[in-house]
């Protein structure tokens, strides 16, 4: 793969600790049927989170907003464009390395405050993370 593709790809976070974590961004439909056959679940009135492990050493990511949130591509984008941004400043703090997460939108993320969702992220991986132990 060109290298130009793999860089559009992946983008790297710092954490506290100052350590770098690098998202990916996962693609292929096979990936995310794995990660909702094998993953824990957790959902809210806005989003449906999976989180699975994977065999590499970064987090891998992916997205899916549906036209039951909106018929809109517009809508659609605009969703995704906040789900993108929310897991770029939550994951560094909450994230594992090794994991994959999905994040589904449900029709309320379209309607909901930037804040009001990136609080609904926290709060569904503090309750995967308590279904672990």
């Amino acid at each position: 793969m060109p290298v130009a593709l793999e860089v559009e790809r992946s983008f790297l976070l710092k954490d506290l600790s100052g350590s770098t974590l690098m998202l990916t961004t996962i693609r292929k439909r096979s990936e995310f049927l794995n990660c909702a056959a094998i993953g824990q679940k957790w959902h809210t009135k806005t989003l449906i989170i999976y989180i699975c492990p994977n065999s590499l050493e970064e987090i891998r990511i992916g997205y899916t907003v549906s036209k039951k949130v909106s018929k809109l591509a517009v809508d659609r984008n605009k969703v995704k464009r906040r789900l993108r941004a929310i897991a770029r400043e939550v994951l560094p703090e909450n994230g594992k390395n090794g994991h994959d997460y999905v994040i589904i939108a449900k029709f309320p993320a379209l309607s909901r405050k930037f804040s009001d969702l990136r609080e609904d992220f926290k709060y569904a991986l503090r309750k995967i993370e308590g279904q672990k132990s």
